[in-house]
């Protein structure tokens, strides 16, 4: 598949939850879910990386140098759909049918939907200081299309930093609309977000009457989501907190099986990540595998681009030692 096909597939429905509970660490949950494999890698992203957010025909892109240094999960080698900094900032980009990023403006710089979720990696240490700087440095952010289908990627971004604090980023009529602030703790797909805060007053626990809904359908997982994570007990120790925050990561996945073709939107679970903000540990859950792999961020040299290939055997647990340094991957580009 082209690797574009991230940024412009139907398929991409995913689950995103933060859980902050005094005396544990900040740990956030993320599902990916995709109707086929995107040879996901885990990569080092380095500080001081130069960075240009379009191709040469863009004639005002956004550019940057990376502040902070990341471990990322890729879409293709191509984007990065998932990651952690070195300062404990999350990003982690879905999918949102209702996206709308507006034409292209040349008085504003732009990047490339590939960048977006690496820019707040690169730049940012927390959630408040990526928030003012949307307020003070407006910029666009650019869909990719897919050569194949012509068909155009719309996401939506959840950012999380290890003070528990939150902010939910969507393109509506062609700008950033963001709540910021701890409560946004779960993120899903359509509709977008301030309507998924509507929908779920009407459930049983958060102002309504109606009892937990049970489909695969975005707003559902949204409402199951912020249940169970209000009923999660305190944990006594981190590894405990991890397995509590993956079972409400499981009961919002995806199971195995074709698309339903009367809803393009759903497809099933291909890998999670669970990332600890407050010690700065990235873990990968690949569906088709038994084993869990991590690393520890402050264990890792972020003066050089390194890649760990999913596809090895043998991976399981500690995989910190595990990256290979290699020339860092190429961003697909408008």
């Amino acid at each position: 598949m082209d690797s574009l096909g991230l940024l412009s597939h139907d398929g991409i429905v995913c689950t995103r939850v933060m859980w902050e509970e005094t005396g544990q660490p900040v740990i956030v949950g993320r599902n990916m879910d995709w109707s086929q494999p995107m040879g996901t890698n885990l990569w080092v992203m380095p500080r001081g990386a130069e960075r240009v957010g379009m191709g040469v025909d863009d004639p005002n892109p956004l550019r940057w140098t990376a502040r902070y240094g990341s471990v990322v999960a890729t879409a293709y080698d191509a984007a990065t759909s998932d990651g952690l900094n070195e300062a404990g900032l999350g990003a982690h980009l879905l999918w949102l049918a209702e996206s709308d990023f507006g034409g292209r403006d040349p008085r504003l710089p732009a990047l490339s939907v590939s960048l977006w979720t690496q820019y707040f990696l690169d730049r940012f240490a927390t959630v408040a200081e990526a928030v003012a700087a949307i307020e003070a440095e407006p910029f666009q952010v650019r869909p990719q299309g897919d050569p194949n289908t012509g068909k155009t990627g719309t996401v939506h971004l959840a950012l999380d930093d290890a003070t528990g604090d939150s902010a939910i980023i969507e393109f509506l009529d062609g700008k950033p609309s963001v709540h910021h602030g701890h409560e946004y703790a779960v993120m899903t797909n359509s509709p977008p977000f301030d309507q998924q805060l509507t929908h779920l007053q009407r459930y049983a626990g958060f102002g309504g009457e109606e009892a937990l809904p049970g489909t695969t359908e975005a707003a559902d997982r949204f409402v199951r989501a912020s249940y169970y994570l209000r009923r999660l007990p305190p944990a006594s120790t981190p590894s405990i907190a991890y397995a509590a925050l993956l079972s409400v990561m499981r009961n919002a996945a995806q199971p195995f099986g074709a698309p339903d073709p009367e809803r393009p939107n759903i497809s099933m679970t291909i890998w999670r990540t669970l990332s600890d903000l407050s010690n700065r540990i990235y873990a990968f859950e690949s569906s088709f595998s038994p084993d869990i792999v991590w690393t520890h961020l402050d264990g890792i040299d972020f003066t050089r681009s390194a890649r760990l290939d999913l596809s090895a055997g043998g991976l399981v647990g500690d995989v910190t030692d595990r990256f290979v340094p290699q020339e860092p991957f190429e961003f697909a580009l408008p």
